[in-house]
């Protein structure tokens, strides 16, 4: 074979996978056509507990890290700007619609090293576990100040509920 022979070879390859990139991600978001939409922002979202900034990592099915919800504006990674309220909490980022996460759909706060596309040190993510629709999610974020998301977060959840940050 001719050295232009492979690197045309390579070349046709590189192109078919490059292509196949938008195709799964458009086959992801097919199948997760069904995934209930975030709840609406209400009116009045109540005494506010502390406004974070920082990045939004992902949203993941629940127990599984490397499932990544694609749809509802929660695939991408972005900056982010949490509030946390007594009604919930809002995330609010650029280019997207907020989503808001009504207080009785927590489950529960813990911390985490990695998800889908990121590593940090160890316990570098807060980890939020919610209900979305019937669906129990993680969302991944990476704030600022962490300590001080996790206390004005916590006392959200029912006491019996509650996990140890």
């Amino acid at each position: 074979m001719s050295r232009e022979f492979l690197l045309a070879l390579v070349l046709v390859l590189l192109v078919v996978l490059l292509a196949l990139l938008p195709l799964g991600w458009f086959a992801r978001r097919r199948r997760q056509r069904s995934v209930t939409a975030p709840a609406a922002v209400p009116a009045s979202l109540g005494e506010s507990r502390g406004a974070f900034r920082g990045k939004y990592v992902a949203t993941t099915a629940s127990g599984d890290p490397y499932d990544r919800i694609a749809v509802h504006g929660l695939g991408f990674r972005s900056n982010v700007e949490v509030t946390v309220t007594d009604a919930g909490l809002l995330l609010a980022r650029p280019g997207e619609s907020d989503t808001w996460i009504p207080r009785e759909d927590l489950r529960s706060l813990d911390r985490a090293t990695w998800t889908i596309d990121r590593v940090v040190e160890p316990d570098g993510l807060q980890l939020v576990e919610w209900m979305l629709g019937s669906r129990p999610v993680a969302t991944y974020l990476r704030l600022d100040d962490p300590t001080g998301f996790d206390a004005a977060l916590t006392p959200l959840f029912p006491t019996t509920e509650r996990q140890a940050s």
